[in-house]
C-alpha cells in the first residue's frame, strides 16, 4: 500500500470510529443551536503565527482558526469571532463561558485533557529555541539552560515552553514570562533573555519576518517532545466537540484538511497519524 493509502485509511478509520460514538452531527445539541443562532463561534488565540493571527484590519487567520472556521461553517455557523488570550488564561476563560473553543496551539497534555474537551488532532508541531548568531551559550536542551546559573529563558505564560524550562529544573526566577512573541524576539535581541522558546514554526515565522542575521534558531529541543493540539471545548459541551470531530474526520479524509494546514508549514499526516487518546496519554 502506497503513503497516501496508508493516511487515506487512517483518516477513513478514524472517521468511522468518530461517527460510530456519534448518531447525527449534534442536529440536537443545544450549544450547537446557539451557536447557529448566533451565527458565529468565540475563539480564543494567541496571535502566534502560524497558528494564529490577527491582521490590521482584525481579519483572524492562522492554521487552527482557518481549520475552525471551515468545521463551524460545515456544522451551520457562519463565521468566528476572536478574542487574544495568554495560554495561561485560555482554559479558565473557557470554563467560565468566555469563549466557545480554542483554537491557539494549545497542545495536549493529560492535565489540560482532564481541565477540557479537545477535537482529535489538528496541528503537530516540535519546541525551538531563538538565541543569537552562534548559539555563545551552546543551548541544546532546556536541561542547558539549566546548567547555566546565568541564563535567562523566555517563555510564554502558562504555555508548554514555560512548563518544560520549569521541569527541566531551571529556577523560576530565570524563567521569564514573555507576552508575545515580538516581545520576545526583541528581549533576545536587546539581551534581557539568552533564549526565547516557542514551537519550531512559531519561532521560525519570527525570524523570517525580523530579517535579522543576528539571531539563530534551534531546533527541535533535545529531549522535547512532538506535540499536537486540538481544538479545545468546554468539558459541558463534549456533543459539540463530537460534532466537530466529525466535520474534521471528514476534511482529513477528503484531503481539505491538508490544503488549509499545509501552507502554513504544518503536516496533516502528523496529525493524521495520531489520536486524542495517545497525545492526552503521554508525559
Amino acid at each position: 500500500m502506497t503513503k497516501m493509502g496508508i493516511l487515506a485509511g487512517a483518516a477513513a478509520l478514524a472517521l468511522a470510529a468518530v461517527l460510530g460514538g456519534v448518531t447525527t452531527a449534534s442536529a440536537d445539541d443545544a450549544r450547537l443551536e446557539k451557536l447557529k443562532e448566533q451565527g458565529f463561534a468565540r475563539l480564543a488565540i494567541a496571535n502566534e503565527p502560524p497558528y494564529t493571527a490577527v491582521a490590521a484590519d482584525g481579519k483572524v487567520s492562522g492554521a487552527a482558526p482557518d481549520v475552525a472556521r471551515e468545521v463551524f461553517k460545515r456544522l451551520g455557523v457562519d463565521d468566528v469571532a476572536a478574542s487574544i488570550s495568554e495560554y495561561g488564561a485560555m482554559i479558565p476563560g473557557l470554563q467560565a463561558g468566555r469563549f466557545d473553543v480554542v483554537t491557539a496551539g494549545l497542545f495536549m497534555k493529560p492535565e489540560r485533557c482532564e481541565a477540557v474537551a479537545y477535537s482529535e488532532p489538528v496541528l503537530c508541531d516540535a519546541e525551538a529555541m531563538l538565541v543569537k548568531k552562534g548559539n555563545p551559550k551552546g543551548f541544546r536542551s532546556y536541561e542547558d539552560v539549566a546548567r547555566d546559573p546565568s541564563a535567562r529563558i523566555g517563555a510564554p505564560g502558562g504555555g508548554t515552553e514555560e512548563k518544560l524550562a520549569l521541569n527541566a529544573g531551571v529556577p523560576r526566577d530565570r524563567v521569564i514570562v514573555v507576552p508575545d512573541g515580538q516581545s520576545g524576539l526583541k528581549m533576545v535581541q536587546d539581551g534581557r533573555i539568552d533564549a526565547y522558546s516557542l514551537p519550531v514554526l512559531s519561532i521560525n515565522d519570527l525570524v523570517q519576518k525580523a530579517n535579522d542575521p543576528n539571531l539563530e534558531v534551534v531546533a527541535p529541543v533535545e529531549g522535547a517532545p512532538v506535540y499536537c493540539d486540538g481544538a479545545a471545548f468546554n468539558k459541558k459541551d463534549t456533543a459539540l466537540r463530537d460534532a466537530f470531530d466529525v466535520e474534521l474526520a471528514k476534511m482529513k479524509e477528503s484531503g481539505e484538511f491538508a490544503k488549509i494546514i499545509e501552507p502554513y508549514g504544518f503536516s496533516a499526516a502528523a496529525a493524521i497519524s495520531t489520536t486524542r487518546e495517545k497525545q492526552c496519554a503521554a508525559q
